[in-house]
């Protein structure tokens, strides 16, 4: 593993008070997102210092089982030792190394032969190694306190002296099953390689590790409360934001209550917001931009109670997101309406449902069904059905290909003929087996199938259709098409239409619109004009003052 460093050397702090050894921690090892190992860690102070210990495993490409990893240091963390004992490819392995002074000594046993080397190193340089992560333990402790612009020494044992540059730190707060955790996400760079390797590290309230990344190795080492499927970073939050479970069917969907400020009181007209596909959780968190999170807090900021929701399946909500069906997922928000009818504080003659992308065919399937709904609004959502959709964002992409238009119109067939059999069924044995494993997709399937002129037939409730012009994921022309099949509803009920110039499909502004840009937007924020429109036009279809 590899890491970078700088010149002004800042000294190693002793943590505060707070910072807390004793306990052992569990780690998950990820290689380019799949797990290939797993480490046991333990900090305690001894009347020398501080030890580190850990045992592990990883699998290929590594293929090594540590036995025993120790590193020791004083109690201002200056090196005094460092020893592991493994088998690495079915070979024993050894090193030990002593650091006196700045003089780092080591013996370094593979098999049956054993080396000798001395190197200089810094005097509170911090031991890592290459493989195995306990001993950034100690780096965690110390970035608790360095500020951005220093350098820590270290040495990448038993190969030479580095040096670790601290670029800067955001604080950031995870919620697991058992406790929220203000975490510290330190980006440092090693001096290991040219240019220097990024490396971000992860300490929490204690300056205990929680999670370290290397990006250009596909390396993710990450303690397993936070590594669960459970655990969410939590990227926007209210003050008074209340954190709630609504009962569905056999399960339940861990979900976030926004509120007015005090001194408001309510019953307050109430909001569900219900995000696009994919895992989404309750901010629906997408290139960094928490989409549901900043419009619940827009929301409540002009006087409405606004529940969003993980997705079955996704962060803490139970139930299983396999071969869920948007029908299932209209249930889920049918669930969450009512859940809000149960609310003192709320008014359940004043009560709206928001979904952005597909959650906007989730919100149309809840109103239909659902008398309890007053009003519908639909965010960059398709007009058209599932499978032309599908064909108008692919004929988007070749138009941006350097190919041929023979190759276009093939590559346009044959998305066809995917669409046929995904919602017919026949066909199959015509495509590879990676096609086919697409293809039996259930929620794909259903996307495919749906008709947003089927569902719109059957909602009453006023509707408000948002779209950005930019949108390259469902183009501005279906906003237009939703307004017509409002429009064809019997009786007659048009449909509210705002176009917002400059924004994208996230509902950010943007310069192009590509999805291919969402990851460089230097504004991390839906645009306010999506906001004002959707307060705007809820205040007056439910009467709020």
């Amino acid at each position: 593993m590899a890491f970078t460093a700088t010149t002004a050397v800042a000294q190693p702090q002793q943590p505060p008070a707070v910072f807390q050894p004793g306990a052992t921690s569990s780690f998950m090892i990820f290689l380019r997102g799949n797990p290939i190992g797993v480490e046991q860690m333990a900090l305690s102070r001894t009347t020398e210092g501080w030890t580190i210990l850990s045992t592990g495993r990883l699998a290929q490409p590594f293929d090594l089982v540590a036995r025993k990893l120790e590193v020791r240091y004083t109690a201002d963390w200056k090196p005094i030792a460092y020893n592991i004992d493994t088998t690495v490819r079915g070979e024993f392995q050894r090193v030990i190394t002593t650091v006196e002074g700045t003089t780092a000594s080591s013996e370094i046993t593979t098999g049956t032969r054993t080396d000798r080397k001395t190197d200089t190193i810094d005097a509170s340089a911090l031991l890592l190694p290459n493989a195995m992560y306990s001993p950034y333990e100690a780096v965690a402790a110390l970035l608790r306190t360095a500020p951005n612009g220093s350098t820590l020494p270290a040495y990448q044992i038993p190969i030479a002296a580095i040096e670790l540059r601290v670029i800067d730190s955001t604080t950031e707060q995870i919620q697991t099953t058992t406790r929220l955790i203000t975490a510290k996400r330190t980006h440092v760079t090693a001096n290991t390689a040219a240019p220097p390797v990024d490396i971000t590290i992860w300490g929490d309230e204690n300056g205990r590790l929680l999670r370290l990344t290397v990006p250009s190795q596909g390396l993710d080492v990450a303690r397993t409360d936070i590594a669960s499927v459970s655990a969410r970073q939590v990227t926007i939050t209210r003050p008074n934001d209340e954190a709630v479970r609504i009962l569905a069917n056999g399960f339940s969907l861990a979900g976030t209550v926004s509120k007015p400020a005090a001194p408001a009181k309510g019953p307050f007209p109430a909001v569900v917001l219900t995000g696009g596909a994919g895992l989404t959780d309750r901010d629906e968190l997408v290139a960094g931009i928490p989409i549901l999170g900043q419009l619940a807090g827009g929301l409540a900021d002009a006087g409405f109670l606004v529940v969003r929701y993980d997705k079955r399946g996704i962060g803490q909500s139970g139930g299983r997101p396999e071969g869920v069906t948007l029908a299932d997922h209209a249930e889920d928000q049918r669930a969450a309406v009512k859940y809000l009818t149960s609310r003192k504080d709320v008014d359940g003659r004043r009560i709206a449902v928001v979904g952005h992308s597909e959650g906007g065919l989730v919100s149309l399937m809840t109103a239909a069904a659902e008398k309890r709904v007053d009003a519908v609004v639909l965010l960059a959502t398709n007009g058209v059905s599932g499978s032309d959709l599908v064909l108008q964002q692919q004929q988007h992409a070749l138009s941006r290909m350097n190919i041929s238009d023979v190759e276009k119109q093939a590559r346009i067939a044959m998305q066809k003929r995917i669409n046929e059999a995904a919602i017919t069924g026949k066909g199959l044995d015509g495509f590879t087996a990676a096609v086919r494993q697409q293809i039996d997709n259930v929620e794909f399937q259903n996307l495919l199938a749906t008709d947003p002129a089927t569902l719109m037939s059957r909602v009453r409730q006023p509707i408000l259709v948002v779209q950005g012009e930019l949108d390259t994921q469902v183009a501005p022309s279906n906003a237009d098409r939703l307004a017509e099949l409002a429009k064809a509803r019997k009786p007659p009920l048009p449909a509210d239409v705002v176009k917002v110039p400059g924004v994208n499909h996230l509902l950010a502004m943007s310069v192009t619109g590509e999805a291919d840009e969402y990851e460089k937007l230097p504004l991390k924020q839906i645009s306010p004009a999506v906001s004002t429109a959707v307060v705007d036009w809820l205040k007056k279809k439910l009467l709020v003052p």
